[in-house]
């Protein structure tokens, strides 16, 4: 038993040390104690215990595990009175008002770095974490808990959840684009955090090139709100969707997902692509059943399997090759998937009974001066010729222009040479193209299956075409940086054109022909448009089967080149344009 005369003296040498070690001057942070000033408390107790014995041997010495008993004792009130004070802090801190609710996604070092910062500030305050690794699920971490990513529209909605960051900056940047296109339905913001290593290593250059909102770049308003909902047209219903693994098709699984489906039958020749769209749906929608097939739509067989043992109601045919470079470069290729995959999967769906059968298509399907844009244009050629000879099968095409943001388009193009500090390269000054946001696409899509009466092509009032070097310099801007050019010699980054590419337009369209007929929505209209005969169809099929079969190059262009011309022909016998000539393969 300690003597009273005992407390003061190692309550002096207590002091001492504090002062010594520089405790007293160790600021709270959100942890309640870092790990300096938890090393200085441990130090500190054992120098008090020591400090003690030594003072005291020779004397009335205490026992051994007395001292021990006082430095423990000493070191968790000091913990204890810390953690308190931070507590009363942070409280003092939540009474000034409302502040609005941040989800984490990522519980890793960077995730947990934000969380701590968010703790004193004054608008944002973090609701949970959410994350992919099941070992970190559940737990509680500074307080937080660790939810699964397909709990998140469920928080969401829950907790009111305005805003989610991600904190995950070892991922790819493609990965960060697919969490944010998957969480942006949510109407919450959806945010990416650069490590704080790399703000600190690499200085504003961790943040340039940040992503512009991409309806700012639409030149109109977007009209994703003014979309009715489809989701009670697709409730219950089976559903295939060929080239689920590309922006435009994996765009439609997620909607469609969200509608409830019996079975969402998802189809792509990539293996990759294909089961990045399976493992995301799977993620988010645990409770539809979905069916992943890897083959390509030029399979026949594949395709009536497909069909016949999974009971298809609706098929969404989105499965093209799109790069007009590529296409023009791969002839063959490109109209083997374009044109005879379509013709595959569409005589297949009629054969099955299928009831709606939407072909997903493209402005360049327009009086086309490419392969691609050819390719396409037959595609609804071919369409519109089954739609007059189906009983049941209702087809319809859903055309519409360069989708924001998709793969292969300029904005992720701009992004990357923005980043790298330029040049951006711009095809002509003058060059326009029409823009839509992928759920715009996507919307169109799924109404275009519940306005179809058979043969119709819809579009959407896309207002305006956009100039691709407007463009250029509104994104330059937005990154924070200055265009160089002949106004501005000392600019950051200059653009560069470089003329266009065989078989682009300078300025795409919409419609073949004027004749235009009004939709339940006003956004949305429906073109009627020639077609050529039947039997002009079937023998145009057969010789690209045949050029394709021998790698007839000259086969190839001029079945092609009489197809268009003879849809130019009923074109201009309703006194429109005629097509311009197509820029065929091998021709400079």
């Amino acid at each position: 038993m300690p003597a009273l005369w005992h407390l003061p003296v190692l309550l002096t040498v207590s002091a001492g040390m504090i002062l010594l070690l520089g405790l007293n001057r160790i600021k709270l942070n959100t942890y309640g104690m870092d790990d300096i000033a938890s090393t200085f408390v441990v130090a500190l107790s054992a120098a008090i215990a020591c400090a003690g014995a030594g003072i005291l041997m020779g004397s009335q010495a205490l026992a051994i595990t007395t001292l021990i008993e006082m430095a423990c004792l000493f070191m968790l009130l000091s913990i204890a009175s810390r953690i308190l004070m931070f507590k009363i802090v942070q409280s003092a801190y939540a009474a000034q008002g409302v502040r609005r609710r941040v989800l984490i996604y990522g519980a890793g070092q960077t995730g947990q770095q934000l969380a701590a910062a968010l703790q004193t500030d004054d608008e944002f305050e973090t609701a949970c974490f959410a994350d992919d690794d099941i070992n970190l699920q559940k737990l509680t971490i500074l307080g937080l808990r660790v939810h699964a990513p397909n709990q998140i529209p469920a928080l969401v909605r829950r907790i009111g959840i305005e805003r989610v960051i991600l904190a995950m900056p070892s991922a790819d940047q493609s990965v960060r684009l697919r969490l944010a296109k998957r969480l942006s339905g949510l109407g919450c913001e959806v945010l990416a955090l650069p490590s704080f290593a790399d703000i600190v290593l690499r200085g504003e250059e961790a943040t340039a090139a940040a992503p512009v909102a991409l309806n700012s770049l639409l030149g109109r308003d977007a009209v994703e709100d003014e979309l009715p909902e489809t989701e009670i047209t697709y409730q219950g219903r089976r559903i295939l969707v060929t080239g689920a693994g590309g922006s435009i098709g994996g765009e439609l699984c997620r909607q469609l997902a969200r509608c409830k489906p019996a079975e969402l039958v998802l189809l792509d020749h990539s293996e990759y692509a294909l089961y990045q769209i399976s493992q995301s749906l799977r993620e988010y929608h645990p409770d539809t059943q979905f069916t992943s097939v890897l083959g390509s739509v030029e399979h026949a067989e594949l395709i009536a399997e497909v069909l016949n043992t999974h009971k298809i109601d609706v098929v969404f045919h989105a499965a093209a090759y799109k790069h007009v470079g590529l296409v023009q470069e791969n002839a063959f290729e490109g109209v083997r998937n374009n044109v005879i995959g379509t013709r595959v999967v569409a005589e297949e769906s009629r054969r099955a009974g299928v009831e709606r059968f939407t072909l997903v298509s493209t402005d360049k399907a327009v009086r086309p001066t490419s392969m691609m844009g050819s390719s396409k244009r037959l595609a609804e050629l071919l369409i519109q010729d089954l739609a007059t000879r189906s009983e049941h099968t209702k087809f319809s095409m859903v055309r519409f222009g360069n989708v924001l943001g998709s793969s292969g388009s300029v904005i992720p193009l701009f992004q990357q040479q923005i980043r790298e500090m330029g040049p951006v390269t711009v095809t002509h000054r003058e060059v326009t193209r029409y823009f839509m946001t992928v759920d715009e696409a996507v919307r169109l899509v799924l109404l275009a299956g519940t306005f179809s009466r058979g043969g119709d092509v819809f579009v959407l009032d896309m207002g305006q075409p956009v100039s691709i070097y407007a463009m250029a310099r509104k994104m330059i801007e937005a990154s924070g940086h200055a265009v160089r050019d002949e106004l501005n010699p000392s600019g950051d980054i200059a653009i560069v054109f470089t003329g266009l590419k065989e078989g682009e337009k300078m300025h795409e369209e919409l419609l073949i022909g004027s004749d235009m007929l009004t939709t339940p929505h006003p956004k949305i209209l429906r073109a009627q448009e020639n077609q050529i005969s039947e039997l002009a169809v079937a023998g145009a099929l057969q010789d690209l089967r045949r050029a394709i079969d021998t790698r007839d190059e000259t086969l190839l262009n001029a079945t092609i080149q009489r197809c268009i011309e003879a849809d130019a022909i009923e074109v201009a016998s309703s006194g429109l344009p005629v097509i311009p000539k197509l820029t065929v393969v091998g021709e400079s």
